[in-house]
Formats: C-alpha cells, sequence, structure tokens
C-alpha cells in the first residue's frame, strides 16, 4: 500500500476517533502543565515566552496545544489530515475564547510560504508520518533562526510494544514508532538537534493499570489516563520521575527504552 492509502486510513480514524469526543472532556492545561505530562512541560521551559510568535502545529488532534498556545499570546495555525479533528479544534478554540487558524493538509505538504513560522510543534505526529518528508517541509516554512519541537513515543521498549500490540482498537494499523536511527534524519536537515527522553521507571504505572486496576488497554487509552488522574499519581510520579533522571544521567544507553522522546531541531 502507498502512502496515499495510509493517509487515507489516517483520516478516516481520527475523523471516527472526533465524532466521540465530548469537547468538555479535552484537557488543555492539564496537557502542558500535570505531573506526567514531561514532554510539554520540557517544552514550554525551552521556548519560553511565546506571545506574539508565529506557531504551526502539525496533527493538532483535539486540539490542546493549539488552544494552549493561543491562551499564551502565539498566532497559532493548527493543521490536521482529518476535518473532522479540525471541527473539534475550532470548536475548543471557541470554548476557550482564543482565535486560531485551523488549515487540513498532511505534513508532507504544507501550503505555507517558506520561513513562515517561529515555531513548528508537533506531538505524537511523527510515528504516523513519513518522517522525511515531514522534515524537509518544516525546514522548508520553519524561519531561519526558529525551532522545530516534537515528541513521539520510542519504539525499542519491549514493554511498551507489548502494549501496542494489546491496545489494536485504539491505534492506527500504519503506526511506527521512532527509532533511534531515524535521527539521523533529523541531522540530515537540520543543523542542532537536541533530544530528551520520558518515561523509563514511570512506566510501572502503566503496569500497574494493567495488573492492579485491571484496566485493559482497548477500553481506557493509557495516555488519557495518566492526564485525568494526574492529582492522585503525583507522588508516584514524581518519585520514579526522580529515579529517571539519576539513572539514565549515570547509563544514558538506557535512553532508549524509554516511552518517548522529545526533539528539539534548528536550522
Amino acid at each position: 500500500m502507498g502512502q496515499e492509502d495510509v493517509l487515507i486510513r489516517e483520516e478516516k480514524f481520527h475523523d471516527k476517533w472526533a465524532e466521540s469526543i465530548n469537547i468538555d472532556d479535552i484537557m488543555v492545561a492539564e496537557s502542558f502543565e500535570a505531573c506526567t505530562a514531561p514532554e510539554n512541560r520540557l517544552i514550554l521551559q525551552r521556548l519560553g515566552d511565546i506571545k506574539g510568535k508565529n506557531i504551526l502545529e502539525l496533527g493538532s488532534g483535539l486540539g490542546e496545544a493549539s488552544v494552549y498556545f493561543a491562551k499564551l499570546g502565539a498566532r497559532v495555525t493548527a493543521t490536521d489530515l482529518s476535518s473532522g479533528m479540525l471541527k473539534t479544534v475550532k470548536k475548543l478554540a471557541e470554548k476557550h475564547r482564543v482565535e486560531l487558524e485551523a488549515v487540513q493538509c498532511s505534513s508532507h505538504h504544507l501550503p505555507f510560504k517558506d520561513d513562515s513560522f517561529d515555531i513548528v510543534y508537533a506531538a505524537n505526529l511523527l510515528h504516523h508520518v513519513d518522517i522525511e518528508s515531514t522534515l524537509i517541509e518544516v525546514r522548508r516554512v520553519l524561519k531561519n533562526n526558529g525551532i522545530f519541537v516534537s515528541w513521539d513515543p520510542l519504539g525499542h521498549n519491549p514493554i511498551i510494544n507489548i502494549y501496542r500490540r494489546m491496545a489494536s482498537r485504539v491505534r492506527t494499523e500504519d503506526e511506527h514508532p521512532i527509532m533511534m536511527r531515524d535521527l539521523k534524519l533529523f541531522r540530515k536537515y537540520y543543523s542542532k538537534v537536541e533530544l530528551e527522553t520520558t518515561w523509563f521507571f514511570p512506566l510501572l504505572i502503566f503496569i500497574k493499570f494493567y495488573l492492579i486496576d485491571r484496566i485493559h488497554p482497548n477500553n481506557e487509552r493509557y495516555w488519557k489516563k495518566i492526564l485525568l488522574e494526574h492529582r492522585e499519581l503525583e507522588k508516584m510520579y514524581n518519585f520514579l520521575e526522580y529515579l529517571d533522571k539519576g539513572f539514565l544521567r549515570i547509563f544514558p544507553f538506557f535512553r532508549k527504552y524509554c516511552w518517548n522522546i522529545v526533539i528539539f531541531s534548528s536550522k
């Protein structure tokens, strides 16, 4: 099957997902401020003040990030392959009383001029698309002093790979988690690439969900549950994150077995 077939399947999957969403259940602040959202906390710290910045979000999904950035004063363009998701983004922006632009497109072909954006942000997108085509397009639309920040799941941890096989109904068939070899593509197109990884010891929380709470990943998305229950999980998560920082600093080899990787790239 060609890439066009993949995009069609992805669009249908996410249109169906959007139809099932209650706008009041979308967690905007939690997605960036919860203890269990380390990726976005890292990103906010790195980006600093984004007021007045032109931000492009690729694969906006339900719109948590686009709306959050708009609330901080950025000029935001949300893009997604799914028209259903973009309808949700617009409703979410209206609920939070912010303005943004919503554009339906693939990350492989961005309908924007060269050097248009200060920041390009992509969360959980690259493992759904052709990475190289996306990196080329992002580099084109990114300003010379701009930054591309993305975060996605890694594909090396056997526990997470078991979870992925179990969660077959809430994942698309064409997903391809990031492998460390994929980082060569980033270094091919960007002069500066910096990495952070998250969720090594905190993955014990997933084991708790399955073995103790008896929640099957097809019945409830674990990534959503960690945000919903971030207050209840705070002590446990913070302790496990503390272990991560020390352990991974001493044994960096194990970083590839983390759940997620955050990548900061610039021209």
